[in-house]
């Protein structure tokens, strides 16, 4: 089972970025977005053999998810069931029939640590969440999850110390999130493979420089750690300034 994950920044300027090649060319069994910054009706995509599913931000022009998938899913389920959190299209579940699929674009914490108690607040929503998730069957958690969480994950750890997305209370939340439970499958299969990153600053010519942040994840339940083919990260593909992300379980035993 082929999975990808993308933050597209806007899917309506993507779309004129190559989205659509790569789509193809990825050939995934389940594809996830994160920061569409849609609302309904103001894209209609034409992806045979995938269902489609949306969860737009109250705000326009604002965050959002989405989920196109060619599995039949059993129920799907839009944000983490807390009101205060879900106003801004930050999640969507898909309940297979051996695993649950959760999409999600984690809060930006801001400069200066101006939304860092709502971050935190989702933090631990969204780990809950997970937690009573993988108490029926295991999870498959993707998305932007905005931090980086060791120094490996980014080019200039010593300069961010503090910033949003390498802050000691998000690396923190993230290492809770692990010790729950769950792997972060690139670490899994790459401890200590630099320089992969999944996004890059607009300015500086961060990009050409590779001077990136590793923030963009697939995790899944410990127990499935046996399934786990490969993790990557399509550096190469542009159109936003996150990088695609993918992920390869194999289905032996029916675990996923």
């Amino acid at each position: 089972m082929k999975l990808i994950s993308w933050n597209v920044n806007g899917l309506r300027a993507c779309l004129g970025k190559g989205f659509a090649g790569f789509f193809q060319e990825a050939d995934a069994d389940i594809f996830c977005l994160q920061e569409t910054k849609l609302q309904a009706g103001q894209v209609e995509l034409d992806l045979p053999g995938y269902q489609q599913y949306w969860n737009y931000a109250q705000k326009k022009g604002y965050s959002g998810t989405a989920v196109f998938t060619r599995r039949e899913p059993l129920d799907v389920r839009y944000g983490l069931g807390v009101e205060e959190l879900d106003g801004e299209g930050r999640a969507i579940t898909l309940e297979f029939p051996s695993f649950y699929l959760v999409n999600v674009y984690v809060p930006n914490a801001q400069r200066g640590l101006a939304r860092i108690a709502h971050r935190m607040a989702w933090e631990d929503a969204f780990r809950a969440y997970l937690l009573r998730l993988d108490a029926e069957k295991p999870v498959v958690a993707c998305g932007d999850l905005n931090v980086a969480h060791q120094p490996i994950d980014l080019k200039n750890p010593k300069s961010n110390e503090g910033n949003a997305g390498y802050s000691p209370q998000e690396r923190g939340k993230m290492t809770e999130l692990l010790d729950a439970g769950f792997l972060d499958t690139f670490r899994a299969l790459y401890p200590e493979k630099t320089g992969a990153y999944t996004w890059w600053s607009y300015l500086y010519h961060a990009r050409e420089n590779n001077a990136g942040w590793r923030i963009d994840y697939f995790l899944i339940s410990r127990r499935l750690r046996d399934c786990l083919e490969d993790s990557m990260i399509y550096a190469d593909i542009l159109g936003s300034d996150h990088c695609p992300v993918g992920l390869l379980l194999s289905e032996g035993g029916g675990s996923a």
